[in-house]
């Protein structure tokens, strides 16, 4: 298998390798062009996210200053915010859902990399799916780990790190992040 195959297959691979480094590109590429964009210019910083994005649904807003791994992997849904410095290296994909807000200076990731030393110098990662329900809101400061399901009327307080998978209707904090009480979901669809 290729790195890029191995990546794919959420295999150990070899993050150096030309191949899946030129992922970044087409990311490197798009996000400077949204970060020069004035916030004015709503229309055309909608038009580049929509380039950069693997997919996105009605209003997303992303300010800057917004970086990614790759780009094509993250796909969100309606009314999307992604608030200042928010980062989401999705070198695997990255699933959000309708009306999620993603708080300042928040990361999200996919990558993991070795305990070990020796995997380390040889440069390994492994990638694993990130999804965010819906009615989602992320407060500051967050991490978000490789592997991690955030359920359907979340909040995450601010300067939380997720690392397990996050139940529905309910608020998290803390480091690691743990439930600290359910909340209604009012929304009757």
């Amino acid at each position: 298998m290729t790195e890029a195959e191995k990546l794919d297959a959420g295999l150990e691979y070899d993050f150096w390798d030309a191949e899946v480094d030129g992922r970044k590109l087409h990311a490197l590429e798009w996000c400077q062009k949204l970060n020069t964009i004035p916030m004015q210019n709503t229309e055309q910083r909608e038009t580049v996210v929509r380039k950069l994005f693997g997919s996105a649904g009605a209003n997303p807003t992303v300010l800057p200053v917004f970086n990614c791994d790759n780009g094509s992997n993250i796909h969100v849904g309606e009314n999307f915010l992604a608030n200042y410095n928010v980062t989401i290296l999705d070198i695997a994909p990255v699933h959000i859902g309708d009306y999620v807000m993603i708080g300042p200076n928040t990361l999200v990731t996919t990558v993991n990399h070795p305990l070990s030393p020796m995997g380390r110098r040889k440069h390994l990662g492994v990638a694993k799916t990130v999804i965010i329900g819906n009615d989602v809101w992320i407060g500051g400061n967050v991490t978000v780990l490789p592997g991690v399901t955030i359920g359907n009327n979340v909040v995450v307080a601010a300067g939380a790190v997720i690392t397990k998978d996050v139940p529905d209707n309910c608020v998290v904090g803390g480091v690691p992040a743990k439930v600290i009480r359910a909340i209604e979901n009012d929304i009757n669809e």
